[in-house]
């Protein structure tokens, strides 16, 4: 459903097409929600498809994509991560991943957080000496690193452990993660008995070092019932008009922990029409497992699952337990929902207030929805960036920072002013088209720096014709003391603010978040140049030839400057190579 200017209302699916449409311009029977909606519809567009089985599964990913008005939408900004072990090596690696999943090798997960990643990553490589390292520090390995020293890797890059039996370890790693732990325990117990019996004390040690660590892991998982080896567990609590849904992953038989969700809806939604929302989209980008618990019943259940298997290719089953371990798991999972939303309540009623006493300071219309923090970073002029961070009434929206690199013409690198003119340049421009498209305009544009500063945009936005959108500036104090920043408005003497006033401590918090996001990407760029060798960007050297360069030259500085005969002398290297080479650094 369409509104005025192509604005999408509404994405729905329908098996009696003809009959949804009736009933929505029948104009009788609505809830005030649908019939705004019907009221501000201009036109409709229409699907068909095979099965109403692909039709929900096109309407989760149409509202995750586009982001329609009137649904129900899952704010989920970011991916979880997995555990990868890959396979597309002679000696398989242990790593960390997110996005999508184009390397070969099996992944595992989902984990709720970071830390439970690297928490099992760790024991992973107490209890199975797996590899962690990158190829390219895999294959310049003459010795074996620290990793091995303290007994965490195998030392597959010098041969210290045969092919064979790290493919072994690597099995056992695996099977671990699919749930195996009690027979891969046996194993290693029995092993750990035979190598006592035989007075083999050093390889007894060692395995009764790794029985332990899979021992840790499986023991110290908190919630971790019987009977549910591979399952996400799903509860939704609503109050105030708002929902929080809370999911578990339980895999191999372990609690890799939980996260809290907080889907947009009108206030009359439904728990089980969330919770239906909330499935559909939830999995649209990630696999689903075998089992699904819920709090609720849902009344397209069956429908559900068959596309969750269709997508998963293989069984999904979601099922309301009413007794027994399983439904005492969705209960204590739907009171962490219950609580996780408290603490959004009152959160969100401390930010209303917060943003409240924004609109007081800096005289605006409204209180702010959106506010738009500006800052930059640099080092003398080098790896230059600018970046801006958004806060409104659910506090940081980070799917909406962005980060400017500054090079070249853009601005002069070393001047802060030039650097806080160019990126607001491109900002607003950005901005004129946004708001042709429909999205957000900011309430207030708040910018890191004093009156120069504060001069420098408002020039900017009255060249480029932006004179709706209320522009301040920040000013760290004295020394730069917090607490005694100053503010700029156009057109008005600095002021200040009581130290203890609640409304300097939030404005501090975004200045600093805009620091922090600033520094961030400044450092990660730094990092990225420091890391990048000169001979990367010629056509045609690739690990090998590069390994043969430094090995003769020493250094990339060294092949930079070196004769075309002295290139020629490299093993490897062709005089046609050679000369590439020469002339890229020559050029």
């Amino acid at each position: 459903m369409i509104g005025e200017d192509g604005t999408l209302l509404y994405v729905g699916k329908a098996r009696n097409l003809k009959n949804r449409v009736s009933n929505y311009a029948a104009g009788r029977g609505h809830s005030n929600r649908i019939a705004l909606m019907i009221a501000l519809t201009r036109s409709m567009e229409f699907v068909v498809t095979q099965t109403e089985t692909e039709a929900l599964l096109l309407e989760a990913n149409l509202i995750k994509r586009l982001k329609p008005r009137f649904n129900i939408l899952l704010r989920d900004d970011k991916s979880f991560p997995y555990i990868l072990i890959r396979k597309d090596h002679p000696a398989p690696q242990l790593l960390k991943h997110r996005g999508s999943r184009k390397t070969k090798g099996d992944y595992f997960g989902p984990f709720a957080s970071v830390g439970a990643v690297n928490q099992t990553l760790n024991t992973l490589q107490k209890a199975f000496l797996i590899r962690t390292c990158s190829d390219s520090v895999y294959e310049g390995r003459s010795r074996p690193c620290m990793l091995y020293q303290i007994k965490r890797c195998a030392g597959p890059c010098v041969d210290l452990v045969e092919p064979a039996a790290y493919d072994e370890l690597v099995k056992e790693a695996t099977d671990f993660l699919r749930g195996r732990s009690n027979t891969l325990r046996q194993e290693l117990q029995s092993r750990m008995a035979e190598a006592s019996e035989a007075m083999d004390f050093e390889t007894a040690a060692k395995l009764r070092d790794r029985i332990r660590a899979i021992a840790a892991v499986t023991t110290d998982q908190g919630i971790n019932p019987d009977g549910v080896e591979e399952a996400d567990v799903i509860a939704i609590a609503q109050d105030g008009g708002k929902s929080c849904v809370q999911v578990f992953f339980f895999r191999a038989g372990q609690n890799w922990g939980n996260q809290s969700f907080f889907p947009r809806h009108e206030a009359d939604a439904e728990p089980a029409d969330v919770l239906a929302a909330f499935l559909a989209q939830f999995y649209d980008d990630k696999p689903a497992p075998g089992l699904i618990l819920l709090s609720h019943e849902l009344e397209e259940a069956e429908l559900l699952g068959e596309a969750l298997s269709l997508k998963a290719e293989r069984k999904v089953q979601l099922a309301t337990p009413q007794r027994g371990e399983k439904r005492k798991l969705v209960e204590r999972t739907a009171t962490n929902a219950r609580e996780a939303l408290a603490r959004r309540l009152a959160e969100s009623a401390t930010q209303t207030q917060l943003l409240k006493g924004v609109q007081r300071v800096f005289a605006l219309e409204d209180i702010p929805q959106r506010i738009e923090v500006y800052d930059n970073s640099h080092i003398q002029g080098t790896n230059a960036l600018g970046a801006m961070i958004v806060a409104g009434p659910e506090g940081f929206e980070k799917n909406h920072y962005r980060r400017f690199n500054m090079k070249g013409d853009d601005a002069a690198t070393n001047d802060d002013f030039g650097m806080m003119k160019a990126m607001l340049r491109r900002r607003f421009s950005r901005l004129q088209k946004e708001r042709d498209e429909g999205a957000p305009v900011p309430d207030l544009v708040l910018i890191d720096g004093g009156k120069g500063q504060l001069s420098m945009v408002l020039d900017v936005a009255e060249e480029l014709g932006i004179t709706d959108v209320p522009i301040a500036a920040i000013a760290k104090g004295p020394e730069r003391d917090a607490g005694r920043e100053a503010f700029y408005l156009p057109g008005q003497a600095p002021f200040k603010l009581p130290q203890k006033d609640p409304v300097l401590y939030y404005l501090q918090r975004l200045r600093d978040e805009a620091h922090r996001f600033a520094i961030g990407g400044h450092r990660a760029k730094r990092k990225k140049q420091m890391k990048e060798n000169p001979l990367d960007g010629i056509p045609g050297i690739g690990p090998s030839r590069k390994k043969a360069l430094l090995a003769h030259f020493g250094s990339a500085k060294a092949v930079r400057n070196a004769a075309l005969a002295d290139l020629e002398a490299v093993d490897g290297v062709s005089k046609a190579m050679a000369k590439k080479i020469h002339d890229w650094f020559q050029s």
